[in-house]
């Protein structure tokens, strides 16, 4: 039995019903190593430190104040870095999904693109991973000076607010892989705090782009205070779920002490 994309059951010998569930297959793919806080040598470890990185980053570059106390050149670079912060992670991210297909999908895990629909991570990681590649452009231009208003709106604005779109529909599938639904009370879980703060963060980056759209004749923001305040409610979401991140990772191990 099987909800189509997020998990199956499975019936043993013993008529036991064993669930195989997408997400916990995607994150515990091989015994978790190291510690939850210092595990260098796994992957997960890095796709939550990165993360959090890249999403402390944002929210440093959103703090009322700190553009002024640096310069407005440093905290596009500030918000250029966390960009690649968060494109790193996505990717390694998108290779776990890919990863975690059946080997017929994957022989060798050799294929770092791959095409596979039916999977809901797959479209998960890949959509976000496409996410965070536009926030590379959006805060890559903002770097440059003296941009005109009709560029900074096709080559800042544009490409952050689909980036926006991308991060939403990301967190919404990964929502629903965690909680098997659009809905679910699981707190004591923590893929659904994770998907949840994730969720939250997607929907602030989203309002944060609305209030940052840029006039293509004028060059003016249409609200500079909102889109900070909405861009660090969410990063600071992002960098929660990127903590818990970490305690995922190991408990399966926890659960076998």
């Amino acid at each position: 039995m099987s909800n189509g994309f997020t998990f199956v059951d499975h019936v043993r010998p013993d008529g036991a019903v064993v669930r195989w569930g997408s997400r916990r297959h995607r994150k515990h793919q091989r015994p978790a190593g190291g510690s939850t806080w210092w595990a260098p040598s796994a992957r997960g470890w890095w796709i939550a430190v990165l993360f959090a990185v890249g999403s402390l980053l944002f929210a440093i570059g959103s703090v009322p104040g700190y553009s002024d106390a640096v310069g407005a050149q440093w905290d596009t670079i500030t918000y250029f870095v966390g960009s690649l912060f968060f494109t790193t992670a996505s990717f390694l991210s998108y290779r776990e999904a890919v990863d975690a297909a059946p080997k017929a999908q994957n022989p060798s895990h050799r294929r770092f693109f791959v095409f596979q629909p039916r999977r809901i991570d797959w479209w998960a990681t890949a959509v976000q991973l496409a996410g965070t590649l536009y926030f590379n452009v959006s805060t890559g231009f903002a770097m440059a000076h003296n941009l005109s208003a009709d560029t900074a709106h096709k080559h800042v604005w544009r490409p952050d607010a689909i980036g926006s779109v991308c991060f939403l529909v990301s967190s919404f599938l990964c929502w629903y892989e965690a909680c098997h639904g659009w809905a679910a009370w699981r707190p004591r879980t923590w893929s659904w705090w994770i998907t949840l703060a994730n969720l939250v963060g997607s929907v602030a980056f989203g309002v944060s782009a609305v209030a940052g759209y840029i006039n293509p004749v004028t060059g003016e923001v249409h609200n500079l205070g909102g889109a900070d305040t909405t861009t660090l409610i969410g990063a600071i979401c992002f960098l929660v779920g990127a903590v818990l991140l970490l305690p995922e990772r190991t408990e399966e191990s926890q659960r076998g002490l």
